[in-house]
């Protein structure tokens, strides 16, 4: 199994309004509600899932659809919202594939996991994590007043940069940054692909790179990443 076990994808095409963009915030409110509640669910379903494995070497296939299913709503909300302001279409409400809608999210069932994954794939998953979290969160600075105090401030991440430049150049031309578009396509699909290994929804390594664009390559054009083994491992 590779990488394209998830593919991640969005579709671009329709005109984007030029303000829109300024009160999503607050239309996807709901949405943020109804998945405070789905994540929950899912850090307590993973939480069940890695037990299963570590006793059957399989992925109790209804947690998996479910699991999938909120990625997928996370990933439509982000496609509309600020991970890459994709579409003005307003995402459903609901947990399985919609192939109308621009953003969609699928992941290849494994029939079978090695028992001993559990125990590793949060460990090896971590160099990618520290480099999403660089790229999502900014760098701080301390400011010192006149009065001796110290105050701290957080900058923008660059994905959140990445975005207001999208935003503003909606807002003064009505014209989508497609560079910058493509870029943000391709950190989402490197953070799903993290995670979706981390939750053992795939037993792929996610790749070091990023594959930018409203779609992945196919796998005959992406190369294969075999997963690390640990030393004596035993499926």
């Amino acid at each position: 199994m590779n990488e394209q076990a998830l593919v991640l994808s969005g579709r671009t095409g329709e005109p984007l309004s030029r303000w829109l963009w300024l009160v999503k915030w607050l239309l996807l409110i709901p949405h943020y509600i109804v998945l405070l509640f789905l994540w929950a669910a899912f850090v307590v379903l993973t939480i069940v899932a890695y037990v299963a494995v570590v006793f059957t070497g399989r992925y109790p296939r209804g947690i998996f659809d479910l699991n999938v299913g909120i990625l997928r709503w996370n990933w439509r909300v982000q496609y509309y919202g600020y991970s890459a302001l994709g579409t003005d279409r307003y995402p459903p409400f609901t947990l399985s594939d919609d192939p109308s809608y621009p953003a969609r999210l699928t992941i290849e069932y494994p029939e079978r996991l090695a028992r001993w994954r559990p125990l590793v794939h949060w460990l090896l998953a971590i160099p990618h994590l520290v480099l999403i979290s660089a790229l999502a969160s900014g760098p701080t600075w301390t400011m010192r007043e006149a009065s001796g105090g110290e105050r701290t401030a957080e900058s923008f991440g660059f994905i959140a940069l990445a975005v207001l430049i999208l935003a503003l150049g909606l807002l003064f031309t009505g014209r989508r940054a497609q560079g910058l578009y493509d870029l943000l396509l391709g950190i989402a699909r490197w953070g799903y692909r993290t995670l979706a290994y981390v939750a053992l929804l795939t037993d792929a390594y996610p790749p070091f790179r990023l594959d930018q664009g409203d779609d992945a390559p196919p796998p005959s054009e992406a190369p294969i990443d075999a997963a690390p083994e640990p030393p004596g491992a035993v499926t």
